[in-house]
């Protein structure tokens, strides 16, 4: 008989399911997207009761597509997109709103009734005060949604994250795990608890917050709404970027992940003691065999976005893929800078009021030298974090492991290399968040040994080209065009 994992991926566009063997083998994966509701504001939101029943249409297809006996699945972990909020009324399980989409800024006038507090919450969460969290995105519904605000009066409220919807609705179990919980900025990430003073300072009731479990805990039990003839457990939950760090194997202190994407998350294990940033943000990794593991964190706005901004705004290329041949054609010594700062500039600079800028252009420059400061700026904003994460931690780090599509990129993943002097790894598997997931799932439930379970995986690997002179002068060139941005 064989022992099946099935890991959720709920993220933003759509939700995965994927099938591994009882080694850890990706054996089929099937996904279904969902709605992007966004109004006229820009307001972002999703249904959650689509995304709960995707979820459920999303196994079924994984099973008939896969051909196996849906009985041998053993046990499930889930990963999600983070920071976006649902609210539910805790004894019909309907929700009272659409999900807050983690992109939605619409709780901006909330935080800023609240920043004389702002040290406060950044010393107690790690996370500076901001509505891109869920804590301002679940006060904004209470405060605007009548049934939300009656509810939370009279104790009848759930307020959580997307893995909390999705678990209670599986099991009618309400919990959380701890990097979910830590991307809430309700969370004190030192006493590891749900704190009262936030929670009271975006009026929120503390006791309509999800119960916090290991990631690797018992979640409770579901079938799939009567779809399998058995319950299994649930596992396993974690962010996706949380997950995109244990799939990645990046289990110990200083190791670095770079999720490449629309946007990019960097993350830098820092072991289990807590280290503070003014730079970038503090979070959990995960709880993992009763022990807490911290991470450092950046976010960056522009990184795939840039070469969607060269195809569908500038219209110079027609698919990403063209870059590389364009950048095959630039003027090696021209020193055009692109800085895309087009929503001003996150970790580790902090300025919202930056605007982008193309500057050390010469009468040659052209279409392939900008294309190339684009995808070069890519790599100069995850160099920034890097080594603002280096400064912090005092860890010397040796390798860097990436996913994500811009990973495809040769030129880009090699420029990563030279400009940050340490090597690349980029994995031949994808669905590193799902990954993650199902394999704290497998650890927690006895069927994978998280000591072997990394040891198959394997790597393209990029090592530094450039020599130490011709790396620095080309970093130099992106730090003084940021510094005109002040």
């Amino acid at each position: 008989m064989s022992r099946y994992v099935l890991g959720i991926d709920q993220s933003t566009q759509g939700t995965k399911a994927l099938l591994f063997d009882e080694n850890g083998k990706l054996l089929c994966r099937t996904d279904i997207s969902h709605r992007q509701i966004i109004n006229n504001k820009g307001w972002v939101e999703h249904d959650p009761e689509e995304i709960y029943q995707n979820t459920i249409q999303v196994v079924k297809k994984l099973v008939e597509k896969a051909h196996i006996n849906k009985e041998e699945i053993q046990v499930i972990g889930i990963s999600n997109q983070r920071e976006t909020v649902v609210v539910w009324d805790k004894l019909t399980g309907k929700p009272l709103y659409n999900a807050i989409v983690w992109q939605c800024a619409r709780a901006t006038s909330i935080c800023e009734e609240i920043s004389e507090y702002s040290e406060i919450i950044n010393n107690k969460t790690g996370l500076k005060l901001s509505p891109y969290f869920s804590a301002a995105k679940i006060s904004w519904i209470i405060k605007n949604v009548p049934l939300a605000s009656e509810k939370s009066k009279k104790g009848e409220l759930c307020c959580g994250t997307i893995d909390s919807w999705l678990v209670f609705k599986l099991t009618g179990e309400f919990k959380t795990d701890y990097s979910n919980a830590s991307r809430t900025q309700l969370f004190n990430i030192s006493e590891l608890k749900w704190d009262e003073q936030i929670c009271n300072l975006f009026e929120i009731d503390i006791n309509s917050l999800a119960e916090i479990t290991d990631s690797d805990g018992f979640y409770g039990i579901t079938n799939f709404d009567g779809y399998l003839h058995k319950h299994i457990d649930i596992h396993g939950v974690l962010g996706d970027s949380h997950g995109a760090l244990f799939g990645q194997g990046c289990l110990n202190k200083g190791m670095i992940k770079i999720t490449y994407g629309t946007g990019s998350s960097i993350m830098m294990n820092i072991g289990e003691k807590l280290v503070n940033s003014d730079k970038v943000v503090t979070s959990l990794a995960w709880k993992i065999n009763g022990k807490v593991n911290y991470v450092l964190e950046g976010n960056i706005n522009y990184t795939g976005a840039i070469i969607s901004w060269l195809k569908d705004s500038l219209q110079i290329i027609n698919s990403p893929s063209e870059t590389e041949k364009f950048i095959s054609l630039a003027n090696p010594n021209d020193t055009t800078c692109l800085v895309p700062a087009f929503s001003g500039l996150g970790a580790p600079y902090w300025n919202s009021d930056a605007k982008a800028v193309i500057s050390g252009m010469t009468r040659t420059t052209g279409k392939a030298e900008i294309i190339k400061a684009a995808v070069e700026s890519i790599a100069y904003q995850i160099a920034d974090v890097i080594l603002a994460m280096i400064d912090d931690a005092s860890i010397e780090i040796e390798q860097i492991r990436v996913d994500g599509g811009p990973t495809k990129n040769k030129y880009l993943m090699q420029f990563q290399s030279d400009i940050l002097r340490i090597s690349i790894n980029v994995p031949v598997v994808e669905e590193l968040s799902g990954i993650g997931a199902a394999y704290v799932a497998g650890c927690g439930a006895g069927i994978y040994d998280i000591n072997s379970l990394f040891y198959s995986q394997n790597y393209e690997i990029y090592k530094p080209k450039m020599n130490d002179k011709e790396a620095s002068d080309h970093y130099q060139i992106w730090k003084d065009t940021i510094k005109k941005l002040y």
